[in-house]
């Protein structure tokens, strides 16, 4: 039987409540298919920035570096503002383990309605390729004259050859075994560098794949797209910041964020890798059980597929639209009054 070390780190507020549930819906899996999970819970939080000032241990790359894959809550509280919190955790643990694609599949998924009127699951479903290491998160720049009239502030992008390269390429190969369908995004008409320099590797890349379809598309334009004709859009790939932004629209014209996983991933399996949910950690409801823990679970299937557990992935899959299409045991999100651990509990005894 093969045992894999998974390292959870619930976080803050509703990061807790669905990974309590994300845990369950595994070992439901595990316990089913074959394998084992060995759990080792993280404190590292905005909670434990508040005693200690930091959201981690100096080594805590260190002690992340020995498990197969991290679960990973949600970050972020009232009281320690987001640049401390996604720099203190979510950032260096990108950058270690070079977790350079984050990937964020989006579907209408059963029992779900979306905010666009009329349009059916097969022409809300895609995926986001978003480059996770450089580009618009730059550390470089800075503020200078700081309280006086000319104060200002300077930030750098960073794009370079073999991270654009790598990024595209990866979209250019997910779009192998879906559609064969990719769009780039850009805004080369405005951003004078970066833009072209990532246009003219995208073409470079298409090149290589002529049985995939490709297309650049200003920024601007692919949002209206997304919203106006998202049956046109299959994989998208764009730009730190541009892929961001993207995904959660993409969420949300599908079902929203509380429905939406993601995946940091290193390709390469040289470095664990790191699945997580789209949306925050929602202050305002932690602790009252009412979170839908749905894209956590989802976050979770992405980490059973990364660790090679495919079967068993699909099986959640299959237990989630169950569970949702019977509409009895849905969160207060979904139209429902279950509980985050009642709608937990439906999809681990799906499975």
């Amino acid at each position: 039987m093969t045992d894999y070390r998974i390292a959870s780190i619930p976080g803050d507020g509703i990061g807790v409540d669905v990974q309590i549930e994300a845990q369950k819906v595994l070992d439901a899996a595990a316990k089913r298919f074959g394998f084992g999970l060995e759990w080792t819970e993280f404190d590292w939080s905005c909670e434990r920035y508040a005693k200690t000032g930091t959201m981690m241990p100096e080594d805590g790359i260190e002690q992340l570096s020995g498990f197969d894959s991290i679960l990973l809550g949600a970050v972020g509280f009232p009281g320690v503002p987001d640049h401390v919190s996604l720099w203190g955790l979510l950032i260096p643990v990108r950058r270690a383990f070079q977790q350079y694609v984050n990937l964020r599949p989006v579907r209408l998924l059963p029992g779900t309605t979306s905010v666009l009127a009329g349009r059916s699951a097969d022409e809300l479903e895609m995926v986001i390729v978003r480059e996770n290491s450089e580009g618009e998160y730059s550390t470089l720049g800075g503020r200078h004259n700081s309280g006086q009239p000319g104060e200002f502030a300077l930030q750098e992008a960073v794009f370079t050859r073999v991270g654009v390269e790598r990024i595209i390429r990866y979209a250019f190969e997910v779009a192998r075994t879906r559609s064969g369908r990719v769009t780039s995004a850009t805004k080369s008409n405005g951003i004078i560098h970066t833009m072209p320099f990532w246009d003219e590797i995208f073409g470079e890349v298409a090149a290589e794949y002529p049985d995939v379809k490709s297309e650049l598309t200003h920024i601007d334009a692919l949002a209206a797209r997304m919203v106006q004709q998202p049956d046109r859009l299959d994989v998208v790939v764009g730009s730190n910041l541009f892929g961001d932004i993207l995904s959660d629209l993409a969420a949300a014209v599908t079902g929203g964020l509380g429905m939406a996983p993601s995946g940091n991933l290193n390709p390469e399996r040289a470095y664990p890798s790191m699945f997580e949910a789209v949306h925050g950690s929602a202050p305002d409801i932690a602790g009252q059980g009412i979170a839908n823990p749905v894209a956590q679970v989802l976050a979770a299937t992405m980490m059973l597929e990364h660790l090679g557990e495919t079967d068993a992935a699909a099986a959640v899959n299959a237990a989630v639209e169950k569970v949702l299409s019977e509409g009895v045991a849905l969160t207060p999100d979904l139209g429902g009054k279950a509980t985050t651990a009642q709608l937990g509990t439906a999809i681990a005894e799906a499975i």
